[in-house]
């Protein structure tokens, strides 16, 4: 049975709210099962369909195991916090820094993933960045860079971080992590595991030591294009029924 708290946040918000909302704990509490979490920091956001810069975002204080549909707090793109279920925690600035800024400036991003995982922060150090060693990793050949200006709180960075990741879905923050922007949070958690993997191997290989094959840049090219989601299939739409499934096998508790 639903507890209260449930309860109210549903009563409080619209069925199409509430869908996006319960795919979104569950993006929060795949991150962890996957490696990709930070402890309580970073943020996956998504925006409230039909309510125009409204976005949903963890309390800031909760690791994502902890998360569930209705424990998400609802901000506008400047931060501001519109409701919160839970007033013992807040949001935490850098969240809204980083997505607002994404969220405000492309219409066709309605969810937004930051990490801070060891292999994404160590290819952030790389001068030569993410190289198109493995198949996956060519899926990014084209991915963006932003130079790091410390922590995320500053909002004048809005417009360097918009600038840089153009019209991509994806960019390395520079000695900081990784960022992807998708269409919906199915996309987002596809795009950010797969860059997390490319990422993953291109440290395990570099450990190695020694000569490291890259493909022909033709190949390479051709590849990302396959991988496309307007040539292949929009990432996720196949997968994210099955890690639905997968969460609710170990915890359905992300619903409530």
């Amino acid at each position: 049975m639903p507890c209260a708290s449930t309860l109210k946040t549903r009563d409080a918000v619209s069925e199409a709210e509430w869908k996006t909302r319960v795919d979104l704990a569950a993006a929060y509490r795949l991150m962890p099962l996957f490696g990709m979490s930070d402890l309580v920091y970073n943020h996956i956001t998504a925006s409230i369909p039909g309510e125009k810069g409204k976005l949903l975002i963890n309390p800031f204080g909760y690791m994502y195991e902890e998360i569930t549909a209705s424990s998400l707090i609802t901000i506008d793109l400047e931060g501001k916090v519109l409701f919160n279920p839970n007033e013992t925690y807040g949001v935490n600035q850098a969240g809204y820094v980083i997505h607002g800024a994404v969220h405000a400036a492309r219409a066709d991003v309605h969810c937004v993933v930051h990490t801070h995982s060891r292999a994404g922060m160590a290819v952030s150090a790389l001068k030569c960045g993410l190289l198109p060693l493995t198949q996956t990793a060519m899926r990014f050949a084209s991915i963006a860079y932003h130079d790091f200006e410390g922590p995320a709180i500053d909002l004048e960075e809005r417009q360097r971080l918009v600038r840089d990741l153009g019209k991509g879905d994806a960019m390395v923050l520079r000695n900081h992590g990784l960022l992807v922007a998708s269409a919906d949070i199915a996309q987002a958690f596809n795009t950010i595991y797969w860059l997390e993997m490319a990422c993953r191997a291109q440290v395990d290989a570099m450990a190695c030591n020694t000569e490291l094959n890259l493909a022909d840049p033709e190949v390479v090219k051709r590849t990302e294009h396959l991988y496309r989601p307007e040539v292949r299939r929009p990432h996720g739409v196949l997968e994210w029924p099955a890690m639905r499934r997968y969460l609710d096998r170990r915890d359905p508790s992300y619903q409530d």
